[in-house]
């Protein structure tokens, strides 16, 4: 891919400044397509290239490169704080305990091979005071789609940055919970179907996909061939494009996870949401509507169920090093949420036998944080593209507020 000019970077209203700051957040080194604005205060690139196919998936993960994002994470000494919120703002934001999960293992299944993953969650944790994760203490592993440690896919710096995050927000999160890397051969839905199906089969409970493609006629076929594992809780990022449904999300057997824009607010719960405008969502094409969504407008699946933060405007900080970057970063996209949820799931305990976790939010909805307004782009005022009292399609039914939730 060829980098962006000076002049090009220019002519895209960055000044001068900006383009020195592009440089050094690795922004020529990443495998990005255009930029975004988001809440006219950040840019973004995407980590990975759009799907080219019907069948294949992108990562949803979103790197600030541009502009200020005003959230240090707590925690840690105001010198050495990165930006973006840390473990201990989530944790209050969504009301989270700390403790809980201990011996759980959070499968993230993404495609490509990060070669610096266990290193750099080490230096996450380290950072927040986290317990160390470590393959010789036998709390992380990085396997490839067939259960191999050795047999790895070829490394990609996008899906890198993405497998970074993921983790990242599995130890902020959860940070108890034994974390199972998945490495698919590929972002073809075959190949990171069957990574799904091989974290299941080494003993995963909790499985997070940030990753997402167009709706297709196949998608019934994924449905039962890759995701329909009950009592496991599997996630799913709803995207990053606004108003428009993609797949996995669309999986009835999947918590589709929507995302928000999160401050601090002079309230009692001291924290606000609004859904994120580039949170995905809407009336599936393709895939039935599960017995447990009772929403009036569409008769088939809609998208989403929960949500979490997803604006890189009010992003998180991750660290990779991978391909050039340059340790601590800033990324939001559905990708933030979708293992903050999976994570949640592992907090609240092993899902019974044969149930559908999916459903288990609709049965708690009092158990989470009404989002009530923003949007997500055009649809005529419907629920589907804005936040409303209740469930909507942006933010589902809401955000975290404690565990009790995603029992059951």
């Amino acid at each position: 891919m060829r980098r962006p000019t000076p002049k090009a970077l220019r002519s895209a209203g960055l000044s001068l400044t900006a383009v020195a700051s592009l440089a050094l957040t690795g922004f020529a080194a990443a495998p990005a397509h255009a930029g975004q604005p988001s809440a006219n205060t950040v840019r973004t690139v995407h980590s990975c290239a759009v799907p080219k196919k019907a069948g294949w998936a992108a990562c949803d993960a979103l790197k600030v490169v541009a502009g200020t994002v005003a959230a240090k994470a707590s925690g840690t000494s105001p010198e050495a704080a990165p930006s973006g919120f840390g473990p201990g703002d989530l944790h209050k934001a969504y009301s989270l305990p700390s403790s809980g999960g201990s011996g759980a293992t959070v499968a993230i299944v993404d495609a490509q091979d990060d070669p610096n993953a266990e290193k750099d969650v080490a230096a996450y944790r380290k950072q927040f005071g986290l317990p160390a994760c470590t393959s010789a203490n036998g709390c992380f592993k990085k396997v490839g789609q067939t259960g191999s440690t050795s047999k790895l896919p070829s490394a990609d710096a996008g899906w890198a940055e993405e497998e970074s995050l993921d983790v990242d927000m599995v130890s902020a999160i959860c940070p108890s919970c034994h974390i199972l890397l998945v490495e698919a051969n590929s972002a073809s839905m075959g190949d990171l179907g069957a990574s799904v199906n091989e974290a299941v089969k080494l003993g995963a409970r909790y499985v997070s996909n940030s990753y997402g493609g167009g709706e297709s006629s196949s998608d019934s076929g994924y449905d039962s061939q890759y995701f329909k594992h009950p009592g496991v809780a599997i996630t799913a990022s709803s995207g990053d494009s606004g108003y428009g449904v993609g797949y996995p999300a669309a999986s009835r057997y999947v918590t589709a996870v929507g995302g928000t824009h999160l401050t601090t607010a002079s309230s009692s719960r001291g924290w606000t949401e609004t859904a994120w405008s580039g949170a995905g969502s809407g009336c599936s094409a393709d895939d039935a509507k599960p017995s447990w969504q009772k929403d009036s407008g569409c008769g088939k699946r809609t998208v989403a169920d929960v949500s979490a933060v997803a604006d890189p405007a009010t992003g998180v900080a991750v660290y990779d090093t991978y391909g050039g970057d340059p340790g601590w970063e800033v990324f939001g996209g559905t990708s933030v949420s979708s293992p903050i949820i999976a994570s949640v799931y592992a907090l609240a305990g092993t899902p019974s036998s044969g149930s559908t976790p999916a459903s288990f939010p609709y049965a708690h909805t009092s158990a989470l944080n009404d989002v009530t307004s923003g949007s997500n782009g055009s649809c005529g005022g419907s629920y589907l593209c804005t936040a409303k009292p209740g469930y909507d399609g942006p933010t589902g039914l809401g955000t975290p507020k404690g565990v009790s939730a995603f029992k059951g």
